[in-house]
């Protein structure tokens, strides 16, 4: 089994939806089913609702799972497990007070050495333990040796025991740590390949330490995809818009090309446009760089571009709002010059929409447009502006530029022949 764990705690990053489809491609291609498990165990920081836009979003973009779980349904797990790790002394009980582990961590900024757990509760007899009534952590006791992570990108990292220290496992709340709870459910639900952030890097010792302790001797592997820069070579945040995948949505990035981008960001493949089923027969994760991947927000134009000029006109559409096969053919003719469905929503809304004029033109315009309503229904452009130039005298740019306006809501754009071609049969709408 594959697995994405996401926090509802907020928007989901590109990053998250990375990991997500990475996922997703690789349960498909090992035949293994996807597990989706909202790690809500931080009460304070989960929000309401989060929980179904994260599953939404999922199913937006074709990322399908088998099984779901909230990690809280297993906290009776956590616990017995953490129980289990006192009994056999793997863990000890820790009373020291958040104030006093902050003093030893000022001191070890003092002394410029790193901060590591001295041990002071490690050794309390059961009796001291027994007689201590104040509030306790639980803490795995430091491995006696060193770990090697095995990483299908990263290749080999090993930790010293002092690296993973005398971690907590349990919260004086009794509500198990991230790592903690991470690790159990992994032996649970008995994943066998684990994809996340490079972030997650440190944290994936800590885990295997707890996993050997539990007595489970199941090899997982591991792959921790670089993290993603912005364009001033800085980690993307949430005060990067793009960073967020509601905002791409927002901006008129389709699912497709957004999947498409950030399987090509970082990574080595055969094509350059391709779909998410193309992707999952030759994707390779060992093909993906070791090296952090750029976002580059106009490569993701040029690909969203492509993606809507592959939409069959009827879906594009549907997706400016119309239902004609005309405004979908219609919309394609604006891809020379916008790349988003948001800027194809304001073109195709400014032909249907009541017309800006400049003074110079306005009287040419209001001569087009009584004429166009009255005029016989014409196949042909040609046709059409031959009956214009009879009519109302006008020539050369007194002709065309209100005729543009007329036709387009705009001063510049595409050929008008291509225009009146998909808006003949809209155009009283058009110069209503």
């Amino acid at each position: 089994m594959l697995r994405f764990a996401p926090s509802p705690t907020g928007d989901m990053h590109i990053g998250n939806l990375r990991v997500a489809l990475f996922n997703y491609i690789m349960s498909q291609k090992r035949s293994e089913p996807l597990l989706i498990r909202i790690e809500d165990t931080d009460k304070e920081r989960n929000i309401p609702g989060k929980e179904d836009e994260i599953l939404a979003l999922l199913a937006l973009f074709g990322i399908t799972h088998e099984e779901h779980q909230l990690q809280s349904n297993n906290l009776r797990f956590h616990r017995a497990m953490a129980l289990q790790l006192l009994h056999d002394k793997k863990a000890f009980s820790c009373f020291c007070t958040p104030e006093i582990l902050e003093a030893k961590r000022e001191k070890s900024k003092e002394d410029k050495i790193a901060y590591r757990y001295d041990g002071t509760c490690e050794h309390l007899t059961a009796d001291q333990v027994i007689d201590n009534l104040a509030p306790f952590t639980i803490r795995l006791k430091k491995p006696s040796h060193s770990l090697t992570v095995r990483d299908l990108i990263k290749g080999e990292s090993t930790f010293a025991p002092d690296d993973i220290d005398s971690f907590i496992i349990m919260r004086a709340d009794k509500y198990p740590t991230y790592n903690f709870a991470c690790a159990v459910d992994d032996m649970l639900s008995d994943v066998s390949l684990i994809i996340r952030g490079e972030d997650h890097l440190s944290n994936t010792p800590k885990q295997m330490a707890i996993q050997h302790a539990l007595g489970y001797d199941r090899t997982i592997e591991y792959a921790h995809l670089p993290i993603i820069l912005n364009n001033e070579g800085k980690k993307m945040s949430k005060r990067d818009d793009a960073s967020s995948v509601k905002w791409l949505l927002e901006e008129g990035f389709l699912p497709a090309a957004i999947i498409n981008y950030l399987i090509l960001m970082g990574n080595k493949t055969p094509l350059e446009i391709f779909t998410l089923d193309e992707a999952i027969k030759w994707f390779d994760l060992t093909a993906i760089s070791k090296s952090p991947a750029h976002f580059d927000i106009d490569k993701l134009k040029f690909i969203n571009r492509e993606h809507l000029r592959g939409l069959d006109p009827k879906e594009l559409s549907r997706y400016v709002g119309f239902a004609d096969e005309d405004i979908g053919r219609l919309a394609k003719v604006f891809l020379d010059e916008v790349s988003t469905l948001k800027e194809l929503r304001v073109k195709i809304g400014a032909i249907f929409a009541p017309k800006i004029v400049p003074d110079e033109y306005k009287e040419g315009f209001e001569v087009l447009r009584n004429l166009t309503i009255k005029a016989p229904h014409f196949d042909d452009y040609d046709a059409y502006k031959g009956y214009l130039m009879q009519h109302s005298g006008l020539k050369g740019k007194n002709l065309f530029k209100p005729l543009r306006i007329l036709l387009s809501g705009a001063e510049h754009g595409p050929e008008m022949g291509d225009l009146y071609t998909h808006l003949k049969n809209y155009l009283k709408e058009v110069v209503k």
